[in-house]
């Protein structure tokens, strides 16, 4: 009997590690890693969007007929942990790609482990220039609009507004550095005389609202240029609107449109400012409406601009593994070159030259309806417009960076 019991046993793990290998191929293991727990403004909808991709893609027989699978980790909101949790992600759970990334610095530390790794990475969310351009690498790839195009995209308003004196207030880290720097380039080349009368660079999260909106009135300028979001914009604006800071000044804003960070506002939404950002409720696109009708259905709640990010991020992967039919990094960076892909603000490219996609932006002003905050008067500015050309581009990137 022991005998017999014996083989039962050896037969069933055989069994079991005969079919693991099989199931493991009927599965594309996809790698994401995320500040979870200190950006759930962005990253709860972010996460929300991903899943809702995921559904729709499975429940059409999947990739190349197999089925993806994403395996979510949370990087700490540090560098070191994300690079910890990515190797884990790729020798340990066997993943095919790493996505993800919220804040800019974290993303670069990802981005060089996947350069030296060679392990493909889409960042979804990051905006400094740095990941596509100084510190491009051939296995990086990214989604959003940059703080370079971001910004750009807000420059007619800056231009139109005559001013000469500016103010800059932007959160003391890559993000909020390389958004300035570009600011600052792109207005003294219109403007040779503006002048910068106050630079408010804040501690991210730790935002003394008072005293930097005081400085700011103090300085006296004719306009503002603010890279704040989440709970250090909602300070400031409060603040700002008690001091009478933005009265008979121009703003013009990044992300201040975003739900994730307009909604907060409420009644307090600065009325006039220019912002990139996410009307959800007034874009009637054929694309958006389909995205909008199945995310309220499955999740009874309206979109953020994180879930349009998960969202296409997923559906951005998709798409290069069924153009490439592999499961190598070398692959999916050549199927990525020129990768056309359908979102809820219509197609756009993943480019060849910088890696970089064109998904644009919607640019607007903020108003007030029913006591909420909305973007008015918006206008979606596709990311192409505002790049740099592919010879412009080779100048920027790494050599041997494609």
């Amino acid at each position: 009997m022991r005998a017999q019991a014996y083989l039962y046993s050896l037969a069933f793990v055989l069994a079991a590690g005969l079919a693991a290998p099989a199931a493991a191929q009927d599965t594309i293991k996809i790698g994401e890693l995320n500040s979870y727990k200190s950006q759930p403004a962005f990253l709860d909808p972010y996460k929300k969007g991903m899943e809702l991709a995921i559904e729709e893609i499975n429940g059409k027989g999947g990739v190349n007929g197999k089925k993806l699978e994403l395996v979510s980790r949370d990087d700490g909101g540090n560098p070191g942990e994300a690079v910890r949790v990515a190797e884990e992600l790729v020798t340990r759970e066997g993943v095919v790609a790493l996505s993800g990334t919220f804040l800019s610095n974290i993303g670069l530390a990802v981005a060089n482990f996947a350069g030296q790794k060679k392990v493909f990475f889409l960042a979804s969310e990051p905006l400094t220039d740095k990941i596509t351009w100084a510190e491009g690498n051939k296995y990086t790839y990214r989604l959003r609009a940059t703080t370079y195009m971001q910004t750009a995209m807000l420059m007619p308003a800056a231009i139109a507004a005559h001013a000469k004196r500016w103010a800059l207030v932007y959160p003391n880290y890559e993000y909020g550095q390389s958004a300035v720097a570009t600011f600052k380039e792109m207005i003294k080349k219109a403007q040779p005389d503006v002048e910068f009368v106050t630079d408010q660079a804040t501690p991210l999260g730790k935002l003394d609202a008072g005293a930097v909106a005081q400085a700011i009135d103090d300085a006296k300028p004719d306009a503002i240029f603010n890279v704040l979001f989440g709970p250090d914009l909602a300070k400031f604006v409060r603040e700002g609107n008690t001091r009478g800071v933005f009265k008979n000044r121009t703003v013009v804003s990044l992300l201040s449109g975003e739900p994730e960070y307009l909604d907060p506002l409420g009644a307090e939404t600065p009325v006039g400012w220019t912002v990139t950002g996410y009307p959800w409720d007034k874009i009637k696109t054929p694309e958006h409406v389909a995205f909008l009708t199945a995310y309220q259905k499955k999740y009874s709640d309206y979109p953020r601009l994180g879930s349009i990010v998960g969202y296409t991020t997923v559906k951005s992967l998709a798409a290069g593994l069924a153009k490439t039919k592999a499961l190598d990094a070398n692959s999916l960076v050549e199927a990525f070159k020129g990768l056309y892909v359908q979102s809820p603000f219509g197609a756009f490219q993943y480019r060849a030259s910088d890696h970089q996609a064109t998904m644009g932006a919607f640019v607007g002003k903020l108003a007030l309806e029913k006591g909420k905050g909305t973007m008015d008067d918006f206008k979606y500015v596709d990311g192409a417009s505002v790049l740099p050309s592919d010879a412009e581009v080779a100048k920027l990137r790494p050599a041997g960076a494609n």
